[in-house]
């Protein structure tokens, strides 16, 4: 199964780096264990009869399926295949794993489908682009993203040389490559990645020439160090069902003279190119709409557990209760409503490929960064009190006051032992570690979120608004 293959494949002397040591069996780590046994199973899906089909198409006409992230979309079932492979992995992870190589396969896809009017920024970029694409589809190749810089004076910009130098730049070329120092972050689902897309959401000016680059990254290069922060993994299950599965990982890159191979340099040296590059209107279409697709399994899924502990206590017949609830419903609707009208709205790009509507994709991103924080807190008011007196472990049901435990923590329409394991799972979404970290990730992954509206402000047709209201005024003189 290509899941074993995705396992054993980590073993390439990459450096994983945590706790101050380096990791040098990832698999049997207990900080990665568990996940990587999670990403297995979604690895495995692509051979399986039965997931295949949703998860999956045959490119080519080949018998071996790879993953619709690299589907290059032209009609709308094909759009419509993309959304749903995104579905099912997202709805596999309750939502929890943001970056399972979808989003980052998906900015390939819309490179290599828009390839043809990128080669304007380098005639080389076809023929780069194109193998890199083939390659990581047909090798099922984990990818993942490192694009912001180290937060280390936000002050101060690229003619800060102190700042400049620890930024990821170009020291030298080669012959066979580029040599780069700096570091990159955030890596999430960095150990387990094969290869890293690096670019800078810098606003480049032109002296900027040796910080201006798109490249491609494998794990496990000479010279690149993967440090990982503090695990949130916890191997206790019943108590820990998030932690024990779905930490994906964040890490910041050192990048200590990093040889990259021309072959894997996208771009290089020319800021208004590199901008252009990460403007582009067909890869951030495919890779975006991953990220709504997957934003609305975990609304359902904090939707769900909000539902089941309001009933385990017996307060949904409340109407403050009942409106709260309500509320989540609500959030769950505008943001599939938003996926449907991106996608009903698709339009062709130049080379005929069809790219959901951004204005309804980066809607419904900026209201994320909204509605998350709210769904969490809903559910911590729908528990209350309850989260905090809950046992220290499901354990505590079989010892010896185990008569008292099934006593005193019964619920209005459940066991008590089932009542707990419900409230420590909802734990693992608004209290742990790892609830905390996605309460930061939901409000920041995709840029400041002031910005991400403001931008919505500035970009849209305003004239279209106000030019009714001035011919109104108009018409009244």
């Amino acid at each position: 199964m290509r899941g074993d293959t995705f396992i054993s494949s980590l073993e390439d002397g990459r450096r994983v780096w945590l706790e101050g040591q380096q990791v040098r069996n990832i698999s049997e780590h207990e900080a990665f264990k568990g996940t990587l046994s999670t990403i297995r199973q979604l690895f495995n899906m692509l051979d399986d009869p039965v997931h295949r089909e949703q998860v999956g198409y045959a490119p080519d006409g080949q018998e071996r399926y790879a993953h619709s992230s690299f589907l290059v979309p032209y009609t709308a079932a094909e759009l419509n295949k993309r959304s749903q492979s995104f579905a099912v992995w997202s709805s596999s992870t309750s939502g929890m794993m943001s970056r399972l190589s979808d989003y980052a396969r998906s900015l390939v896809t819309g490179w290599y489908a828009a390839r043809h009017e990128l080669s304007e920024l380098d005639p080389r970029f076809v023929d780069k682009i194109s193998t890199y694409y083939h390659e990581a589809r047909d090798r099922d190749l984990f990818l993942t993203t490192a694009i912001i810089d180290p937060q280390i004076d936000r002050s101060s910009g690229l003619d800060d040389e102190r700042i400049a130098e620890r930024f990821l730049h170009v020291v030298k070329e080669t012959s066979e490559g580029i040599v780069v120092r700096g570091a990159k972050m955030i890596a999430t689902g960095a150990p387990y990645t094969h290869d890293f897309l690096i670019f800078s959401f810098l606003q480049f000016q032109n002296r900027h020439q040796k910080h201006a680059h798109v490249l491609i990254v494998p794990a496990n290069s000479p010279g690149l160090h993967i440090v990982c922060r503090e695990s949130f993994a916890d191997a206790r299950e019943r108590n820990h069902p998030l932690s024990a599965r779905y930490d994906e990982m964040d890490a910041v890159l050192f990048f200590d003279d990093v040889l990259i191979p021309w072959e894997r340099v996208l771009l290089y040296g020319d800021s208004d190119k590199v901008l252009k590059l990460r403007g582009n209107r067909t890869a951030n279409g495919l890779a975006f709409h991953q990220n709504v697709v997957r934003f609305v399994a975990k609304l359902e899924f904090v939707t769900g557990v909000a539902f089941a502990v309001a009933e385990s206590i017996g307060v949904t017949g409340f109407l403050h209760i009942q409106e709260k609830l309500g509320e989540l419903l609500t959030q769950i609707d505008v943001i599939k409503a938003l996926i449907i009208a991106a996608e009903a709205k698709a339009v062709p790009d130049a080379a005929g490929v069809l790219v959901p509507d951004l204005t309804y994709v980066e809607t419904a991103r900026n209201l994320g960064t909204k509605y998350y924080p709210r769904a969490v807190e809903i559910l911590q008011q729908v528990g209350a009190g309850g989260f905090v007196q809950t046992p220290s472990g499901i354990e505590d049901f079989y010892g010896p006051i185990s008569e008292l435990m099934h006593l005193y923590f019964e619920g209005a329409a459940v066991s008590a032992e089932k009542k707990v394991e419900l409230f420590k799972l909802a734990w693992d979404l608004i209290g742990s570690p790892l609830g905390a970290r996605h309460l930061l990730y939901e409000k920041f992954y995709a840029g400041d979120p002031i910005r991400g509206i403001a931008s919505h402000y500035v970009r849209h047709d305003k004239l279209s608004l106000t030019a009714p209201v001035w011919k109104l005024i108009q018409e009244k003189s």
